[in-house]
């Protein structure tokens, strides 16, 4: 009944419009209230001081204002003309070159909206010009921005290793070969829906052309090569690696390109403390709302609930992803992270899922909850750069929803898809 209660209570404030650190806190604070138990108000200010100030907490708002840099210094722009000289004669077109650029921009920001937002401009703009319907090509960007959140660096990876201490290099690598496997997934449905409608296809550019793109592109490029390489040759942490990323992105916009002023650098810091600070205090919160969980024991009446119905490994992974995906429609998708990993943790160890492979699972989920209404945050971020209705856009993603889906079971049932990588760390 407990658990019941709290489900309904959590997820019907964040229905109604309550803010989802202030639903969070509403909750756990409430429930203890009413349940007499009033020692939380001196536990709720430590929990909340804790959750904000671990070490991995530092990544986040430094990879936000790497990610708002690389928009606002050219080398999106960099990267699109990269991309579009090597695959625009593929079948798709710029529907190909659109993914290719999401997975090279993704080893930058880890962040999807900035992908729709950036990324996204230039794209739509380019594929509009060239012939394509507005449909495909805003379907195209929101989907291929989710990319941008599975393959390294990643902020929801950090999140999820901030709730179960589990290791972001680790978590970074489970994430390269599920992203891959989305690319090739859209890549198959840009290709199957651009051969029905017969869509354009540029001509392939002379290896002239296709060098210069790719000498102009070099510094950019060599973010995604400073930071996974730096984690990967264990040269520096993912937190340290966010600190590099943002300053090699200034070192960029200032100094190479010059694109950077000091004007749009005040601009964007101050638009990347506002995104920090509101992702900061939903983790902080959230602490909180652990805390709550383990006191009540919700988890292990969660854990009792769920092998009552089966007992089944394959069964219980499957209603883990059901309730991931239903919380994803209605729901942010860090909020999620938070609300679900404590819950589901004792669950995925009972049945013997490695914590970095159930994070794959948790990020990818989270994924198709970014382009599945009303909470859709990559459909919102394109719908409003393209002047497409967040309905009609919702179907446009549909095609990339199942690929995404496909993915999401091969990570779940099959280990080595996430582990490979993982595994050559220990």
């Amino acid at each position: 009944m407990l658990v019941l209660i709290v489900s309904l209570l959590l997820i019907g404030l964040m229905v109604i419009g309550v803010p989802v650190a202030a639903s969070m806190g509403i909750t756990s604070a409430g429930i203890f209230a009413a349940l007499g138990q009033m020692n939380f108000l001196s536990v709720m200010p430590q929990r909340i001081y804790v959750g904000a100030t671990g070490i991995t907490m530092l990544a986040i708002p430094f990879f936000i204002l790497a990610g708002n840099l690389m928009n606002t210094s050219g080398i999106t722009d960099r990267i699109f003309n990269c991309a579009r000289a090597f695959c625009g004669h593929w079948p798709g077109g710029l529907g190909q070159v659109n993914i290719l650029s999401s997975v090279i921009f993704s080893g930058m920001s880890g962040a999807a909206v900035a992908d729709a937002a950036g990324l996204g401009v230039i794209e739509m703009k380019a594929m509009t010009d060239a012939g394509f319907d507005k449909d495909f090509s805003a379907g195209i960007t929101a989907a291929s921005s989710t990319i941008g959140p599975v393959i390294p660096p990643s902020i929801p990876f950090v999140v999820y290793a901030a709730v179960t201490g589990v290791s972001v290099g680790q978590l970074f690598l489970a994430g390269c070969l599920p992203g891959l496997m989305m690319a090739v997934a859209m890549g198959i449905a840009v290709y199957i829906i651009s051969k029905r409608r017969n869509y354009p296809v540029e001509a392939r550019m002379p290896w002239k052309v296709r060098l210069s793109c790719f000498w102009k592109a070099i510094p950019s490029l060599m973010t995604v090569v400073i930071i996974v390489g730096g984690i990967w040759g264990g040269i520096f942490t993912a937190t340290e690696a966010a600190v590099i990323a943002s300053a090699y992105a200034v070192f960029l916009g200032a100094v190479v390109y010059r694109e950077l002023t000091w004007k749009n650098f005040l601009k964007v810091a101050k638009e990347s403390m506002l995104q920090s600070c509101k992702t900061l205090f939903i983790i902080a919160v959230a602490n909180f709302l652990a805390y709550f969980f383990t006191h009540q024991r919700i988890p292990d009446l969660i854990i009792t609930q769920m092998t009552t119905l089966t007992t089944n490994p394959y069964a219980l992974v499957l209603i883990i992803i059901a309730v991931l995906l239903v919380l994803g429609c209605f729901v942010e998708g860090t909020a999620v992270i938070l609300i679900t990993t404590p819950i589901f943790m004792p669950v995925i160890q009972s049945i013997g899922m490695d914590p970095v492979q159930f994070g794959a699972v948790m990020i990818l989920a989270s994924m198709i909850g970014l382009l599945t209404p009303p909470v859709g945050m990559s459909l919102y971020a394109v719908s409003s750069i393209c002047d497409i209705s967040v309905v009609d856009l919702s179907k446009d993603v549909l095609p990339y929803l199942v690929g995404i889906f496909c993915v999401l079971l091969v990570v779940a049932f099959w280990p080595p898809l996430s582990m490979f990588l993982p595994n050559l760390l220990k």
